[in-house]
Parts: structure tokens; sequence; C-alpha cells
């Protein structure tokens, strides 16, 4: 187990761990000192002690989403990091792999819930600025051949220096040439329907529009000021209490059909949100969460579309 103090040497340096930042199912993020004395940098690690009670299977597919990850950011150019997480370092440890990732404020679940805490949400103006940084990093993504498959607010992190956010932990990345079924991936509560409900082999069908699915999940979540989707919230409560028989158990409550993905009161809650882009931005949420990915935006070009005419929108309102 390690303890702070300790200090890891990867392929380009040595960290001091400070204090742990974040836990996952199988990782842990330290916030670790650049030796000599440098500059903070966020370390991620594999947790040896769910490794030591983890199946041999869990075990190869953790260390295959830690390398993934590592493979990924490596292979982005200079100026293809904007809005991803920037990859210093990286090594192993223990026989594990290791990353050192750029360390940012924090994650937007955690901003959004301190805000709620204050009385307080992000403005229709900021919420809109970040879908669109958010849209450009799942094309960057998308252009470097893999499926992200696991958008949710707690992997997109704050840069405050910058202004802007930047989308984080890309084990469950997928290639776009394998475009064959393929198993559970993801998180519940944050999923496109074709990664929740499974096809008669138990197989899920995925391609860049269910990333596109879990993009207007959060538009919702950061317009509404942190509310999720009834949608997603079920599909993640029915996973929680049956796991792999989640997806029957929800059909088999709504009579054998799939719940609506965006039900009347949750529209008109968004609109109103919205203000006096209300319309442009609820037709934009609507095709992003369209049950069926195939009447969803076909690329992050049709989207950064939609937003420009959300914001004219607003700007025109504003002129008049």
């Amino acid at each position: 187990m390690l303890d702070a103090g300790a200090v890891i040497t990867l392929e380009a340096g040595a960290y001091r761990l400070r204090a742990p930042l974040a836990r996952s199912a199988y990782g842990v993020v330290w916030c670790a000192d650049a030796l000599p004395a440098g500059r903070q940098v966020a370390l991620k690690l594999i947790n040896r002690e769910q490794m030591a009670r983890a199946r041999p299977e869990q075990r190869e597919r953790w260390i295959a989403s830690a390398s993934k990850e590592i493979a990924f950011l490596r292979s982005l150019a200079p100026w293809d990091e904007r809005h991803i997480v920037r990859l210093l370092d990286s090594g192993m440890h223990d026989g594990l792999p290791v990353m050192a990732l750029e360390l940012l404020d924090a994650d937007v679940a955690s901003h959004v819930a301190r805000l709620r805490r204050a009385g307080g949400a992000i403005g229709f103006g900021q919420a809109l600025s970040w879908l669109g940084q958010i849209n450009d990093a799942l094309a960057k993504v998308h252009q470097y051949g893999w499926r992200y498959l696991d958008l949710k607010p707690s992997n997109v992190l704050l840069d405050t220096v910058r202004g802007g956010v930047k989308l984080t932990d890309f084990g469950t990345n997928r290639l776009l040439g394998e475009a064959a079924p393929h198993g559970y991936a993801g998180t519940a509560n944050w999923q496109a329907p074709e990664q929740f409900f499974p096809d008669r082999d138990g197989r899920y069908h995925t391609d860049t529009r269910s990333d596109y699915f879990a993009l207007g999940a959060m538009f919702y979540y950061l317009v509404t000021g942190g509310l999720p989707l009834r949608f997603c919230s079920d599909c993640g409560q029915a996973y929680r209490e049956h796991q792999a028989g989640g997806a029957a158990f929800l059909l088999a409550s709504h009579g054998g059909a799939m719940p609506p993905t965006l039900r009347d009161d949750e529209a008109v809650q968004f609109a109103q949100r919205a203000g006096e882009a209300g319309t442009p931005a609820l037709a934009l949420l609507r095709r992003l969460l369209s049950a069926d990915r195939h009447e969803r935006p076909p690329h992050a070009l049709a989207i950064s579309r939609m937003i420009a005419d959300v914001r004219s929108a607003t700007t025109v309102s504003r002129a008049a």
C-alpha cells in the first residue's frame, strides 16, 4: 500500500506522493510533486488493494485499460491537447502502469455540487461554452480512431487558468475499427441506450454517436444546475440493484418498452433554464438524446453548428 511521501520513478522523472485526490473502480489518483522540487502533477496508479481482491480477468482488463489510456494520450499531437488532459510522463511501478498527468483544479461534478450547496449554478452561457469544448474533445478522440464511452461530469476537469474544461480518463476507449458488438463498457448513469440495453446475445452496439447521447445528458445536467436525466438515473439504479440483469428489469418495469430518454417535464424545465435560447437549445438536446443513435447528429461539426445556432439566438435576443 502506498503512503504519502513514497517516491514513484517513471520514464522521465520521479514523483513524491502528497495526498490522494480520487479513487475509481480500479485506480487511485494522487497529488504528487515532481522531483527535484517542481510543479505538482496528478499521478494515476492502479489500486493494488483492488487488484489483490479482483479475479484474474478483471486484473487483466484493468491493466489493459491503463495501458490503453497511456497509448492514446501519447498518440496526441501537442496541438490536440487543448481540451484533453495532458500526459506528462508514464512508466511502470511494481509491474503496473502509471501515468503522470497535468494537475487541474476540480472535476465538473464537484464544482456543480459546490455551487448547488451555495444556492448557485453555472450560467447558460458557461454551460454552452463547456458543451462546445467537450464536443471538441470528443471530436479529437474520434479523429484518432476511438469511441470514448464514459462521458460524465467526474471525467471533465476544470482548467481555471485557461478558463475551460478538459476531458480525462480514457481507459474505456474502444477502437472505431472494431465495429463488432462488444461487452459492457461505461457508467450506467451516463450511458446511451445502446450501451445499457444489450442485443439478444448480450452484446452492445456502439459508435461515435453513443458519445453524443452522453453529451446530451451532460448538456441537461449543466443547464439544470446538476440534475440528472431520469432515464440515466433509472438505468444507474437498475444496474446497481441487478447488475447485468438491470436492463431486463428496467424493460419489464416499463411494460417491455425502453423508458423515454427525455420526459416532457424535463424538456420544459430545460427550456426554461435556457431562457431566450430555449427553442434551439431544446432542439439540440432532443437530437443528442434520440433513443435511436442513427437520429443523433452524425459528427462533431454538426453539433458545433447547432451550438452556434443556440449562441446566435442568445445574442439576437439580447440585442433586441
